[in-house]
């Protein structure tokens, strides 16, 4: 069976002033530090989360 692909997911800035939606994705996707790095499994429902604090974020291993 192959190998599941992961995502590597680091915050970047901060969510302080943003939108509560957007902090509680932050804290969905295991993120509430600048800095902090998560390997998440790489499926639609994590790339909707992503997507929605991308500018918050930076992704590695699309």
């Amino acid at each position: 069976m192959a190998a599941k692909k992961t995502l590597r997911v680091m915050q970047t800035r901060s969510g302080i002033g943003r939108l509560y939606d957007q902090r509680q994705t932050l804290i969905g996707l295991g993120l509430n530090k600048i800095g902090r790095t998560r390997e998440l499994e790489d499926t639609p429902s994590v790339r909707g989360m992503i997507y929605k604090v991308k500018h918050l974020v930076r992704v590695e291993g699309e």
